[in-house]
């Protein structure tokens, strides 16, 4: 079986960003890391590998700038066999419909030399936008089924079987491949690599490519970008609580009653 993982590196989002003198998140001295979704779905699909058989193989693909072969790296090491790079200056700015155009001008490109895949995984979303909109718009532009909120997948018989999460609980999706699966959250956390892993991985290449094998300039970038970000909003910040702390706990409580009758906001 042939598998494609789609990645996307995004500022690590245990730190917190605040927005610059410009108005746009100060993220470049943030370390970047790979989308937690991603990471899911990479590891769904290690999983998926491992249960299949030697005969599978993973390729990771990532639409960004080149320090982003990094986050390559690190995938290379946990379960992805080959990995490649497309990224081209003008791919700067591009909107959910412009990543999924590169990266089906990519998996055409990689599909010329690897075969077709069978199954092409995405995470949900990505944490620093958080539109969940190019993994289904990318099964789209490629004619392939899709299913979305994936926490488990089992293949058999030219089928994929996803449990996929709702609001209620879950439910089980059949699909016929090749399809795409966006990735949530599933029940077990993705690996760590090991030292010899993290070596081997170091070792292996990275393929790149070249802008003249992806998408038109004038459909990508901000230059054919369909949905523009006018302007970004900071949350507001909370005000301090009042701490309220009497000789006795009956007082305090008391004392806190009596502040919030004050403040209206007991009757």
């Amino acid at each position: 079986m042939n598998i494609l993982v789609c990645i996307k590196q995004v500022p690590d989002d245990s730190i917190e960003v605040h927005l610059g003198a410009d108005g746009t998140p100060a993220i470049a001295d943030i370390t970047k890391v790979v989308n937690a979704f991603d990471t899911y779905a990479l590891e769904m699909a290690t999983r998926l590998k491992e249960n299949l058989g030697d005969d599978t193989q993973i390729t990771v693909l990532c639409v960004g700038p080149d320090e982003a072969k990094n986050s390559l790296k690190n995938c290379l090491a946990v379960g992805g066999d080959f990995a490649t790079l497309a990224w081209d200056p003008a791919f700067d700015g591009s909107d959910s419909l412009g990543v999924a155009t590169i990266l089906k001008d990519a998996i055409a490109s990689l599909e010329a030399e690897k075969g077709a895949f069978d199954l092409i995984f995405t995470g949900k979303e990505a944490t620093d936008a958080a539109l969940g909109q190019t993994g289904i718009i990318l099964a789209d532009l490629l004619g392939d089924g899709v299913i979305t909120n994936v926490i488990d997948i089992q293949v058999e018989d030219g089928k994929a079987t996803a449990k996929q999460e709702t609001e209620e609980g879950y439910r089980t999706v059949v699909s016929a491949t090749p399809c795409v699966l966006t990735v949530s959250k599933p029940e077990y956390e993705p690996r760590y690599p090991t030292i010899k892993n993290k070596m081997a991985a170091r070792k292996k290449p990275i393929d790149t490519l070249a802008a003249d094998l992806l998408a038109d300039a004038a459909d990508v970038g901000t230059t054919g970008a369909k949905v523009v970000t006018l302007k970004v909003y900071e949350p507001p910040k909370k005000a301090a609580g009042v701490k309220v702390q009497e000789e006795s706990d009956e007082d305090s409580a008391l004392k806190a009653i009596a502040m919030m009758v004050e403040a209206k906001v007991l009757g």
